[in-house]
Parts: structure tokens; sequence; C-alpha cells
């Protein structure tokens, strides 16, 4: 949505004047709103979700805060070596205990179509290039795929897929298994619908996921 009707500043303040809108209409709706928000926290979901800014986990969930734990990164990629995403999902796994954590992409997503492309733009192509080692694993159903459009919105399916894959190769994953309840789930956001689809990519378990990534000693 464009805000040149704004100067800079006055998009600047207009933050915080929605801010106190907000609480007036959160406090007519539950006097005690923010007193109960303030007592802590007990999602059942991580989101690990897109840095895209038209895609917010509460508002297309219909959920309120404290429902959904979110991390947000460009091309909601799963990084075994990004210490902030570790440390994110360290705490939702093992002390808010969530039972689910979704990876949700969606279409047309800039991380995704750029890692189609070898243009250089940056420090991101150090990040997207994970997509295009997932590109590469796909390459002969994608390349048969002639509508680069439609091209593209595979590889964003793909990739949460092998998101979703990386998320049961990594030990603290494992170990919540062995314990209890924790599924995950692979789904895309449409930014032309506003609609979520459920890739029906889900791990509950190590079932599907190679030997060689199975911790045994957790």
């Amino acid at each position: 949505m464009s805000n040149e009707k704004y100067s800079a500043a006055e998009n600047y303040h207009r933050l915080l004047k929605n801010n106190k809108q907000f609480v007036s209409d959160k406090l007519e709706e539950d006097p005690a709103f923010f007193e109960k928000l303030a007592q802590g926290q007990s999602p059942d979901f991580l989101w690990v979700g897109c840095s895209d800014s038209r895609v917010p986990a509460n508002q297309i969930t219909g959920t309120d805060s404290g429902e959904i734990f979110v991390h947000r990164n460009v091309a909601n990629l799963v990084d075994i070596n990004d210490m902030n995403f570790l440390s994110v999902l360290h705490y939702s796994v093992d002390v808010l205990k969530v039972r689910h954590i979704i990876v949700c992409g969606h279409y047309g997503c800039g991380g995704v179509l750029a890692a189609m492309g070898r243009t250089h733009i940056g420090m991101v192509n150090h990040w997207i290039s994970r997509i295009k080692d997932v590109y590469l694993k796909y390459e002969g159903e994608l390349s048969a795929i002639q509508d680069e459009a439609k091209r593209g919105d595979r590889l964003v399916e793909l990739n949460v897929t092998e998101q979703v894959r990386n998320l049961a190769k990594i030990p603290m994953v494992q170990r919540a298994w062995k314990n209890r309840e924790l599924s995950i789930h692979g789904w895309v956001y449409g930014l032309s619908d506003g609609l979520l689809k459920d890739l029906d990519v889900v791990h509950e378990d190590l079932d599907g996921i190679e030997e060689i990534y199975r911790y045994e000693n957790l």
C-alpha cells in the first residue's frame, strides 16, 4: 500500500497515533486485556514466515496477541547456522512447549524469485543461495514449467517443503518428539486472494527423514 499521501514525518507519527487507537479499541472490548497480556504468554504455535510486510501472522490467521510466537526472515528459511532462528526455536520448543510449528511462505516472494535468476543483488544473494539449492534439487520438475510465474509459485511451495524437512532434522525438535506431541506444517499464503494453502506436508516424527539425520543420544 502506498503512503505517498503522507510526509515522512506524518507517516512516522501515524504509527503512534494508531497505537493509541489500538489501545482504546482493545480496552473497550476487554478492560483487562493488557493486564492479562502482561501476565505471560502460552502460544501453541511457532510461525516461521517471510519478512515481507504483506504477510502478518496474526492478521491473516485471525489470532490475537499471545497466540503465535513468530520468527521471520527473507523467504522463510530454516537455517541451522542462524543463531537468531535457533534461539527462537529453542525458546518456543523447550520453554513455551508449542505443539505446532508452521513454515509459511507466500506466492510472489521476492527472495524466491530472485533465487531463480542470476542477478547479483547484494548481501541477500548469500542468504537465498539456499533456495538455489532447492531449485537444483527439483530442477527437472521446475524446468518443465514454461510459465515463469507458475514456476516461481511452485518453487515457493517446494521451498516451504524443504524448510519443513530441515526443521525435522534439528536435534532439539527430535528431542521434543521423544517426549511429547509436536507437528511441523507447511503453508503458503496467497497475496492475491488472502487465502492460506495447506501443502499437506507434515512431520510429526522421523518418518521420511533419512537415517543420517536421525540422532540417537538425545
